[in-house]
């Protein structure tokens, strides 16, 4: 193949791609810089919009960040480059996050690669209920393949482990609503309700409903701003979680996490099978401990993700390509 040229247009594909990627609270935790004399586009944290009461080890941001360079690499081979990938690439700097080095052309153009590169553009998180039938288990050992390759993994648990995570995710949805400093900073996020709103956070459009029988621990964002609060409806009956794990806990199995989460979402959306992400109980050390199935071997629970078919989520605003790239 002929190799691709870094230039501007390019560039603003690449990053474009890249910040469609999901973020905890649509926070947009990111930054890049390109390194002209070595081709590497550099991906850096943008702590200003980190989440001290909900986030205090930088967790959520590190995968964040890490779905982020998942959609990166995917633009990259799409535009015809083998992107090199490099996770914390120098130690003297905590806030490099990644780089990525675009100087080689890529050997063949593969259509996996192009199906995942569409579905960048349609992913959404949804928040409603699910009004199809159950996803097939071909279907999720295809996602939980995806997971592999980015050297995590994604358990599929029975129906009484499902139970169990999700008593652990509404006791984590308690905590959050009742605690007043993430309550306060989830309140800030909620798009409209912070002076000079930017295009990141929650908006309207996006909440969505709590179960009405009370199964489903959905995040509730009206509970923080009851005049957005929405009706009731009914979810399904057995849902779908599954739960991706990491080996290790460290800030590069945060980035790996964030990885092999976003190329199981974009596989999802390749197959028409909706994602919410069920975070709450992630943002409590000890319920995050709890999370993990021990029969598994020691693994750390990363994000916990509910699976099914019904209607697509709402979209959530991004910051242009150009306010993220610095010079």
């Amino acid at each position: 193949m002929t190799a691709p040229v870094l230039d501007a247009p390019a560039l603003e594909t690449l990053v474009s791609a890249a910040v469609a990627a999901p973020s905890v609270h649509n926070t947009q935790p990111w930054r890049f810089r390109l390194v002209p004399e070595t081709s590497v586009l550099e991906v850096r944290a943008a702590t200003e919009r980190a989440l001290p009461a909900t986030d205090p080890q930088g967790r959520a941001l590190h995968v964040s960040v890490g779905a982020a360079v998942l959609n990166l690499r995917t633009a990259a081979r799409h535009l015809g480059w083998a992107p090199e990938v490099r996770l914390l690439p120098d130690p003297g700097e905590p806030e490099l996050l990644a780089g990525v080095r675009l100087d080689e052309p890529a050997p063949c153009r593969l259509p996996a690669v192009d199906a995942l590169y569409d579905a960048i553009w349609r992913r959404h998180s949804a928040r409603s209920p699910f009004t199809g039938p159950p996803v097939p288990e071909g279907v999720l050992a295809g996602f939980a393949e995806a997971a592999r390759s980015e050297d995590a993994e994604l358990l599929l648990p029975d129906e009484a482990e499902t139970a169990r995570l999700l008593r652990l995710t509404a006791e984590a949805e308690r905590r959050n609503t009742v605690d007043p400093a993430q309550r306060a900073e989830s309140r800030r996020w909620l798009q409209g309700r912070r002076p000079g709103a930017r295009p990141y956070g929650i908006p309207a459009a996006a909440l969505g409903p709590q179960d009405a029988d009370g199964r489903l621990p959905m995040r509730d964002f009206g509970a923080l701003a009851p005049e957005r609060h929405l009706p009731p409806a009914r979810f399904e009956a057995r849902p779908r979680i599954v739960v991706l794990l990491t080996r290790g806990d460290g800030p590069e199995d945060w980035l790996r996490a964030g990885l092999a989460l976003e190329h199981v979402l974009l596989a999802a959306t390749v197959h028409g099978v909706r994602a919410s992400l069920l975070h709450q109980a992630m943002e409590w050390r000890f319920l995050r401990w709890e999370a993990r199935d021990s029969r598994h071997g020691p693994a750390f629970a990363q994000m916990l993700v509910r699976f099914g078919y019904g209607p697509e989520g709402a979209p959530t605003p991004r910051l242009p390509a150009a306010e993220v790239i610095d010079d």
